[in-house]
């Protein structure tokens, strides 16, 4: 085995040292404490991982809701539009062969409620 890789699944116990630096032979408490502080990290990351994964998971979920609803509004903003569109031409239509708004003495500032009504069908 080379020196200084670890096995294969192993930790690499051997810490490379700052320059001019020595380094100072490790008790078995000291190794055992550097393998539960990575581990610790190790299960920290992992976590950490997860939560940005589910994170990320429930934002493309609200995208994908949002995207949905866009589409429905769209399609009512174009049946909206289209309703819109056949009221004005009815009215129009309807402009043209009004009595009130065919007849001259109509045209006073207040319309009469009953020549409104004889507006409208029966």
């Amino acid at each position: 085995m080379s020196q200084g890789l670890p096995a294969a699944g192993g930790v690499l116990q051997r810490s490379v040292a700052a320059p001019g630096h020595q380094q100072q032979p490790q008790s078995p408490e000291e190794d055992d404490r550097k393998v539960r502080r990575r581990e610790k990290n190790r299960v920290a990351a992992q976590r950490s991982r997860k939560k940005q994964t589910q994170k990320a998971d429930k934002l493309h979920e609200e995208y994908e809701c949002l995207e949905q609803e866009n589409a429905v509004l769209r399609r009512e903003i174009g049946k909206l539009t289209e309703e819109l569109r056949h009221l004005s031409e009815a009215l129009k239509a309807h402009e043209k062969m009004c009595p009130l708004l065919l007849c001259p003495v109509n045209f006073v500032p207040m319309p009469r409620p009953d020549a409104v009504a004889s507006c409208l069908p029966p």
